[in-house]
């Protein structure tokens, strides 16, 4: 097919100019909201995923023991042995439909984004998607979750750890296709969601951490100075994590040495993250130096000393810390900050690892060629659908538009694509990340190339009615659009 761009006497050259890749930066924080750090006094941090970041090789882990649990316990078929982790199969932020056995990625306005559903590890076919719904792609936000991304048939995957639990719920159903077995699909992801919940509740990822910090745990230095640089500014900080003491403690001595509770005002562990900011039942409870619970009523919240359960009621009135003092980081949107940001005006930073090699992604020069061409290309169908005798052309067009989407897709996950984006719109996780997080970032260690006084302040993009302003702007701020001055007397 010859290019609709080429047709025009429009090239890459003429759309793009020298030196655009490469600007975003993987180690920058990313504003939704304006904050300014002078005004933070307060920093607060989960652990999993936020203090401690960790290799794919944990997934293999978690992939492998569910399996076997699988197996072994839940006696399913032991052709199941033969599937392996796949650490490109999944994405963070999919919905999974228990009822129809389809994992999908839905976009900001509940519909599902079509080439990304699978039932196993196959794609459904775009006709099937949307006559299983009804002869639409949209989900009805009373099937696709309650507050916390858990519906009555429709649950979404936000956690890092869910990786694994997805490529093993579609690992084994394509065993099951593929044998003609039938199967009852709540059971099945029932069983696949308790052998997952079996190896965090057990201890087995807590012990092959543990047993290998080396091997498991990533950037440990960089947390010790971000932790030390804060303290050193006379910032306290506090911990606030629904992990057990000992592996926390363990973990922390390997990354910031023996003496690192002296870096924390407060130290909470098995808080049972998002109830601990919603339920005021729970007292607090203190352990000792060997992590024995002791039994005396807690009055006050001491530095230095460990914590366990509470709730955050509790914790607001015996700190006073409150507002916009407090900025407060983890990974799951959810469980660690939407209450935080919504019911309690805390400050929120969202901790997205997948942010790193997204960026990479997109600053290469294939990504940026295939963005411009889409955009070029969306502008030529706008303004000629106006054009009776150029419905052949605007056929042809359509055809170019969606296979340069595709191709940009791929780029980033050949089954599901970007964590951010569906093809134009954001992903239901973004419309998350930009509601409970005011920044965002790929690690607590992009906090070092920020001064202490910093103000993040967020980008302005246009509104739809504004777009005209933006016209001969791109994502990138200076890349320009094509036929802008016949584009603007579209009326």
């Amino acid at each position: 097919m010859v290019s609709a761009l080429l047709q025009c006497g429009v090239t890459v050259a003429n759309l793009l100019p020298p030196g655009v890749c490469n600007l975003l930066n993987p180690a920058a924080i990313y504003a939704n909201n304006e904050i300014s750090l002078r005004d933070v006094e307060i920093y607060g941090f989960d652990y999993d995923y936020t203090l401690a970041q960790y290799s794919n090789l944990l997934h293999s882990m978690i992939f492998n023991t569910a399996r076997d649990l699988l197996i072994e316990q839940y006696k399913y078929p032991e052709g199941l042995k033969k599937y392996d982790y796949l650490p490109g199969f999944a994405i963070r932020g999919l919905h999974y439909d228990v009822q129809k056995s389809l994992l999908m990625k839905i976009d900001a306005f509940h519909y599902v984004q079509l080439g990304t559903a699978y039932r196993g590890l196959k794609p459904v076919p775009d006709e099937e998607v949307i006559e299983l719904y009804g002869g639409t792609q949209h989900i009805p936000l009373y099937q696709m979750s309650d507050f916390y991304g858990k519906g009555p048939s429709i649950k979404q995957f936000m956690d890092i750890f869910s990786l694994p639990e997805m490529t093993l719920l579609s690992s084994v159903i394509d065993y099951f296709i593929n044998h003609g077995i039938e199967f009852d699909q709540v059971h099945l992801y029932k069983d696949i969601s308790d052998a997952i919940k079996d190896v965090h509740v057990k201890g087995m990822m807590y012990k092959w951490i543990e047993k290998d910090m080396e091997k498991y745990i990533l950037h440990g230095d960089e947390t010790y100075a971000v932790l030390n640089r804060l303290v050193n500014l006379n910032k306290k900080l506090f911990l606030i994590t629904n992990s057990p003491f000992s592996f926390v403690d363990k973990g922390m001595k390997h990354m910031v040495g023996k003496n690192w509770r002296d870096l924390f005002d407060m130290v909470i562990v098995q808080a049972d993250k998002p109830t601990f900011f919603t339920d005021r039942r729970k007292p607090f409870r203190k352990l000792d130096d060997k992590g024995s619970l002791q039994w005396d009523k807690i009055n006050k919240l001491e530095k230095g000393k460990i914590y366990k359960q509470g709730n955050l009621f509790d914790f607001l009135r015996l700190t006073g810390w409150r507002g916009s003092k407090v900025l407060y980081f983890g990974d799951h949107l959810y469980s660690d900050l939407a209450d935080l940001m919504l019911r309690h005006g805390w400050r929120t930073g969202a901790i997205v690892p997948e942010l790193e090699p997204e960026i990479r992604i997109i600053n290469t020069e294939q990504y940026m060629h295939s963005l411009t061409w889409q955009q070029a290309l969306t502008g030529l169908l706008e303004r000629m659908q106006v054009d009776a005798e150029s419905k052949q052309v605007l056929l042809e067009w359509m055809q170019e538009r969606q296979e340069i989407r595709s191709l940009t897709k791929n780029l980033f996950n050949p089954q599901f694509g970007s964590i951010f984006r569906t093809f134009h719109n954001p992903t239901y996780f973004s419309r998350r990340l930009i509601r409970f997080s005011d920044i965002y970032m790929a690690s607590i260690s992009c906090l070092l190339n920020y001064d202490v006084n910093f103000t993040f302040f967020p980008r302005r993009t246009p509104l739809q009615h504004e777009a005209p302003l933006w016209m001969d702007q791109l994502c990138t701020g200076c890349m320009k659009t094509p036929f802008l001055e016949e584009m603007v007397h579209i009326r």
